[in-house]
């Protein structure tokens, strides 16, 4: 079998599975579940870079294919899977779709510089401290949590204007060319506790609803069920 199987890379593999699963959620109306599990993945995001620096023995080959394998699924849990829930609570019309494809093109430009950058060993300052250039596309696991909080407290019209904004917002400083130092362990935790305090109200306060349309296509065969 292809490929490097070693305890490096399963919490990058869990982050996938978990995004999928929440996808599945999502496409179901079950947008609590799909934003939980958009957190989760954010989560061990944050902590799989860390398990796999603790393995010193790694070689090069092992050490391009976690950096690889750590975008390809950043594309899907931090790129679709963000832009799949947004669609499905309400960032349609032309406006919508053109907000969705600036976001997944932009965090595909995102992931594959930070790897050309990575294998470069660009993004260390001459002091040793390690840094991003642009927006790292997993800010979105605390963005959108944070978004989909308000929805208790505001309209449905003016939630899916910051679910517009959020996406445009974000998709954009992906791009952007600034440096933002990588946060240390009690910036983490700080971040870790925000994102957990937004799901905790998210799951108690929050009552979403999805419309179902009519011209959904999927929507045909669930009928037929």
């Amino acid at each position: 079998m292809i490929g490097f199987y070693n305890y490096t890379v399963v919490l990058t593999y869990i982050s996938l599975a978990t995004s999928v699963f929440g996808m599945t959620q999502a496409v179901h109306g079950r947008f609590k579940t799909a934003i939980l599990c958009l957190a989760l993945s954010g989560l061990c995001d944050m902590f799989d870079g860390k398990i796999a620096r603790r393995k010193k023995d790694r070689t090069e080959d092992e050490k391009s294919f976690g950096i690889q394998i750590d975008s390809l699924c950043d594309v899907v849990c931090f790129g679709a899977f963000p832009a799949l829930i947004c669609y499905l609570l309400g960032v349609r019309g032309p406006v919508g779709i053109a907000v969705i494809m600036v976001y997944c093109v932009n965090s595909v430009i995102r992931l594959a510089y930070f790897n050309v950058m990575e294998a470069k060993n660009a993004l260390v300052t001459e002091s040793g401290e390690k840094f991003y250039r642009g927006l790292p596309i997993t800010s979105m696991a605390i963005v959108l949590p944070l978004v989909f909080m308000i929805q208790f407290f505001v309209p449905d019209s003016i939630f899916r204007i910051c679910l517009h904004l959020a996406l445009l917002i974000v998709g954009i400083l992906f791009v952007v060319d600034f440096r933002l130092k990588k946060p240390k362990n009690a910036t983490l935790a700080v971040l870790v506790a925000v994102v957990g305090a937004a799901v905790v109200i998210m799951i108690v306060f929050t009552r979403y609803r999805i419309s179902f349309h009519p011209g959904w296509p999927w929507l045909y065969w669930v009928r037929r069920l």
